[in-house]
């Protein structure tokens, strides 16, 4: 049996950065737009991407606040 999709990852802070992807939830504007079309496994591949996102973010943000220790 496959595997369901994921919940929306959207958060309801609906803001796009100047790079077309939403400050809420991280997905670009064809992403969000696609969402409820995807199958399961592109929604994962969404997720997966977000994740990796969110986990560059966080070590941006932890380099910057050590340098600013420094």
């Amino acid at each position: 049996m496959a595997r369901p999709g994921p919940v929306s990852p959207c958060i309801n802070v609906c803001v796009l950065d100047e790079h077309g992807c939403c400050s809420g939830c991280r997905r670009n504007v064809a992403e969000i737009a696609r969402w409820a079309r995807m199958g399961p496994d592109e929604q994962w591949a969404v997720i997966a991407r977000i994740e990796r996102v969110r986990a560059d973010e966080g070590r941006a943000t932890t380099a910057a606040a050590s340098a600013a220790e420094d």
